[in-house]
């Protein structure tokens, strides 16, 4: 468990504001950290399960190491209907749980003492949840390939990874000596999921197992099943921290597509480690599987969907064209590998560390491949697709975000404060720096905002304020008289205020408005005056 202090001032806001909101119990179950999540602190899963494709049923066991920060008795742990808990053992002892939905709390018979670490097993079964849109609206796909084998694959991004198997599923908490996971598939079949494989067992009665080990932390809703007549091939790539395997697991007939659309990998790399730092995850490598939906960030296993096309299924999100450069899903959801998987939100609401910075990834991968230029032009094309519906950040404590502006509209927040900084070393270092600060922990966005104002030694508050926790855009509203431009902020909070590149007859001039009007007599008449786009506002000429 990492900045656990920090967690334990947050418990009482969590309740707090889930009441206000008027939520669920099962919103505050599953989104907060109770009294039953957080006197324990995950260390380990060793998770085995067996797929029946045929019948679409899982069963199998889930051992649970975790270390005891305060003595408790009772342990909450996760796992949604039709999923069913068989039992759980302690010690070769049979414990009583009850249940209030999808939590489950635990009656510990062993006098749980701080320090120690305990072992917990839970046996569990059903048919779960058939995924409706994945990775969104999660759950298991079941379909077939061409060649009529199984294509299974398992994403539950917001429903939550207690979808299909019994965990402690809240981001705040992940294993800190990472995962075992023993997949059973029928033999003709092979199960791929995250870090390395490290054996293969042929059961001798029409199955196998493939047991697959994770070295690092990870976040439960990134560990995944992907179940195919699956091809493989392989390269190295040399990157900051040495030689990383990267593996690619296609179908058959995929598998020339592969090859070449797989070759942006190695640019993803080269252009991430540049702008973020080494990829975090060497001791597991990084994948490419292909799934029957879209695709989705899942840690050193990333799932991929996208026909084998540039743009997002051979659309320009921009509008620009510089979205057809690169393959959406093999760009966005590696730069999940860096903000998501490393740098993980400590609460869903502030979901936009994940997706605000992984969508100005793309921006920094046009950027670092075709310039500067083309970069700014396609994160300013995605701004036709913020909706300003409702703030970025959501509710606390109830296991929701807020508006999928977080993508769009946290990347072009992002790209103005690189534009205030005006210095794109300065800004590459601080990135750098944020991966290393935070690498493999857990944060809110209160701590992001924090380190982002310590590095430019500004007081951004309220420009964070204005663009995370509000619908409103600032509004440049300024008056052009022969020599005079008299200019100034509306539609903003409180102290809002950032220096702003404009062009006064062509020539670069910053300025820092405010809600008041300020006014700049020139030498001579102001034949053109433009701001630069570069800064999320909104402009407004008045009489």
């Amino acid at each position: 468990m990492k900045n656990r202090w920090f967690f334990l001032l947050l418990v009482s806001l969590f309740f707090n504001n889930s009441i206000a909101q008027k939520f669920s119990r099962q919103d505050s179950l599953k989104g907060s950290i109770t009294k039953e999540r957080i006197w324990w602190d995950l260390q380990h899963y060793n998770l085995k399960v067996s797929v029946d494709p045929e019948k679409q049923s899982i069963y199998g066991s889930n051992l649970i190491q975790y270390r005891v920060i305060k003595g408790y008795q009772v342990l909450q742990l996760d796992l949604q209907a039709p999923m069913k808990i068989i039992k759980i053992i302690q010690d070769n002892q049979i414990l009583k749980f009850s249940s209030e939905g999808n939590a489950h709390f635990i009656q510990l018979a062993k006098n749980q003492i701080p320090g120690e670490e305990n072992l917990i097993e839970v046996f569990f079964t059903g048919i779960p949840r058939i995924a409706k849109n994945p990775p969104w609206d999660g759950g298991i796909t079941w379909q077939k390939d061409k060649n009529k084998n199984h294509f299974i694959a398992s994403s539950n991004q917001k429903i939550g990874a207690s979808v299909w198997w019994p965990c402690k599923d809240h981001p705040y908490d992940e294993p800190e000596k990472g995962v075992n996971i023993s997949v059973t598939t029928p033999n003709h079949l092979m199960d791929v999921s995250n870090g390395r494989l490290i054996n293969t067992v042929d059961n001798l009665n029409g199955t196998k197992t493939f047991q697959w080990e994770v070295k690092n932390p990870i976040n439960s809703y990134g560990i995944n099943i992907n179940i195919a007549d699956y091809v493989h091939f392989s390269e190295r790539y040399k990157g900051e921290n040495g030689n990383l395997d990267c593996d690619y697991y296609v179908l058959s007939y995929n598998l020339k597509k592969a090859k070449i659309q797989f070759k942006q990998v190695s640019k993803m790399l080269e252009a991430f480690e540049h702008w973020f730092g080494p990829y975090p995850f060497y001791e597991d490598g990084y994948k490419l599987v292909e799934v029957p939906y879209l695709g989705m960030e899942h840690q050193s296993s990333v799932t991929y969907g996208n026909q084998y096309k540039n743009g997002y299924l051979g659309r320009d999100l921009s509008k620009t064209g510089w979205g057809l450069k690169f393959d959406f899903i093999i760009i966005h959801e590696s730069g999940h590998e860096w903000f998501a998987n490393s740098i993980t939100n400590i609460d869903v609401a502030d979901m936009w560390i994940h997706e605000g910075f992984t969508t100005y990834s793309e921006v920094l991968y046009l950027n670092y491949h075709f310039g500067k230029e083309e970069g700014n032009s396609y994160c300013i094309g995605i701004r036709n697709n913020i909706a300003n519906d409702k703030p970025i950040i959501g509710p606390y404590g109830v296991d929701k975000n807020g508006s999928n502006d977080m993508y769009p509209k946290a990347a072009n927040m992002i790209h103005t404060y690189r534009q205030i900084i005006d210095n794109d070393e300065q800004f590459r270092s601080i990135l750098r720096e944020m991966n290393h600060k935070y690498y493999h922990k857990n944060v809110s966005s209160a701590e992001i905002e924090d380190f982002l104002n310590q590095q430019t030694k500004t007081d951004l508050t309220s420009f964070f304020d204005q663009y995370l926790r509000t619908t409103k855009i600032p509004v440049f509203e300024y008056k052009l008289k022969k020599n005079s431009l008299k200019f100034r902020f509306n539609n903003i909070v409180k102290g809002f205020k950032i220096p702003v590149k404009v062009y006064i007859n062509g020539k670069e001039k910053w300025i820092v408005p405010n809600k008041k009007w300020q006014n700049i007599l020139t030498k001579e008449n102001i034949k053109t005056f433009k701001m630069d786009l570069n800064f999320y506002l909104n402009l407004s000429k008045l009489k």
